[in-house]
């Protein structure tokens, strides 16, 4: 009962879930959380359906659908993107896509969280939506300043 009133007292060094999320939350640029296209200046995606980042995916849950168009500045045909769908459910985050895109078309941001009810959500169309941050925008820049607690390392 002594053990217990005394841990009853002492400061807790958890912090509240998702109350204080946007204040004291840190996560790590690394963090991989979800794929989005990079956009240019004029917010044209870089993607020019290679087919490299679906080759390199061991789950598979990049699937591309593209069409050969001729360009009519250079009268030669080109490959034209369709539709670039990413299955976020099935994802490991290896971030083989990543690495395999000689464009720098697509990146993971590091937010983590993306939670539904519904598991057809969580299959993304890239190349129709605009990423502008998810809930924690903040986080694709680092996040707020992350301190260190105290913690009780005293164990017996």
């Amino acid at each position: 009962m002594k053990t217990t009133m005394k841990e009853y007292f002492t400061p807790k060094s958890t912090e509240q879930y998702p109350e204080n999320r946007k204040t004291t939350l840190h996560v790590a640029k690394r963090h991989r959380g979800r794929l989005v296209f990079k956009r240019d200046e004029s917010e044209n995606y870089k993607c020019v359906a290679c087919l490299m980042c679906e080759k390199a995916c061991p789950n598979g849950t990049i699937r591309i659908a593209s069409e050969m168009r001729e360009d009519p500045e250079t009268g030669r045909k080109k490959r034209a993107l369709l539709d670039y769908q990413y299955d976020l459910g099935d994802c490991m985050f290896c971030q083989l896509c990543v690495n395999a895109c000689n464009f720098d078309a697509i990146e993971f941001t590091n937010d983590f969280e993306n939670a539904v009810f519904d598991r057809s959500q969580l299959v993304l169309h890239l190349n129709e939506e605009v990423y502008k941050g998810g809930s924690l925008p903040n986080l694709i820049e680092g996040g707020a300043d992350w301190e260190v607690g105290t913690f009780n390392t005293k164990t017996k």
